[in-house]
């Protein structure tokens, strides 16, 4: 995923080794690495990304999930979140395929569009298929699915206080060694520092933060997220920084995250409250930012913020 990862989690008698625990998380995220990695070229998703419309691929069943988790949020966006949009990735250049970031002209746009689409995905038993030229990027979802699967092994192997992070995806259970929660910091959006803004407890649930502070460029005086709204084709334009949700599933609140920040302050803001989402808002105005934290939230990170 070209990031890192950490374990922290309370030992005690009768756990295996460290080092057999590691080798097993480690095992856990090359398989993963290997199915949804678009920075390489024999994963099994850039495999199917290099098919021609009209074909069928096998894929192991953690592939296939993803995809039907993203067709849910497809779906519930009304299509502005999409898993296919890697070709506006690529064009806009934020994708794995390395260019120049500049805005596209609107004939390449045009052209790139007609290749995006999540309706252009079915699924055929154990098969992947693609009606159209579609790539499908698993980057909004894959390090939150990789953070369940870690937090599953663990439990499997007796640990039950436990931090798993991954790429800043993380899930927290139980407790500290000293009987604290573990706490999370929230960042304030800014490319320059790390600067924590706000801190909750986390016991039992997935935290992810989605932003487009880090991973921008500037045109003309305009300023371009590599967030895309797939029924646009273009970066998000509006004033939603950052936005953190927490859910039972790493999985879940990775691809929410996402989701909320493309639909923006007050269209992500009704579709957390309709959906009982527990989110954390940080819009930008003109003093700076401005935060809000709903009510959902607060219940889920047990109302513990500092």
């Amino acid at each position: 995923m070209g990031s890192t990862y950490s374990i922290k989690y309370v030992h005690h008698t009768g756990l295996p080794a460290q080092k057999d625990i590691k080798a097993q998380v480690e095992k856990i995220l090359a398989d993963i690495d290997q199915q949804m990695s678009t920075y390489r070229s024999d994963s099994d998703i850039e495999v199917f990304n290099d098919l021609p419309a009209h074909r069928c691929q096998k894929m192991p069943a953690s592939i296939l999930k993803l995809v039907r988790v993203g067709e849910q949020l497809s779906e519930q966006s009304e299509g502005s979140y999409d898993l296919t949009v890697e070709p506006l990735l690529n064009l806009w250049g934020f994708g794995p395929q390395a260019r120049e970031e500049k805005v596209p002209a609107a004939q390449a746009l045009a052209g790139v569009r007609q290749r995006v689409g999540y309706q252009h995905l079915r699924i055929d038993r154990d098969q992947l298929c693609k009606d159209a030229a579609v790539e499908v990027d698993f980057n909004s979802i894959a390090a939150g699915y990789a953070v369940d699967t870690i937090a599953e092994k663990l439990e499997a192997l007796g640990i039950h206080n436990y931090l798993a992070e991954v790429t800043g995806e993380l899930k927290a259970a139980g407790k500290k060694l000293d009987g604290s929660a573990w706490k999370i910091a929230l960042e304030v959006p800014r490319d320059d520092q790390q600067v924590a803004q706000k801190i909750i407890a986390v016991d039992g649930y997935g935290l992810s933060t989605s932003g487009d502070y880090r991973n921008y460029f500037q045109q003309d005086g305009k300023r371009y997220s590599h967030t895309f709204d797939a029924r646009t084709g273009a970066p998000v334009s509006h004033t939603l920084a950052s936005v953190t949700v927490i859910n039972p599933s790493a999985l879940m609140a990775d691809g929410l995250s996402t989701l909320l920040l493309i639909l923006g302050p007050e269209r992500g803001w009704d579709y957390a409250e309709k959906h009982d989402i527990g989110a954390f808002f940080v819009i930008r105005a003109d003093t700076g930012f401005v935060t809000r934290t709903n009510q959902a939230f607060e219940r889920l990170s047990g109302g513990k913020t500092e």
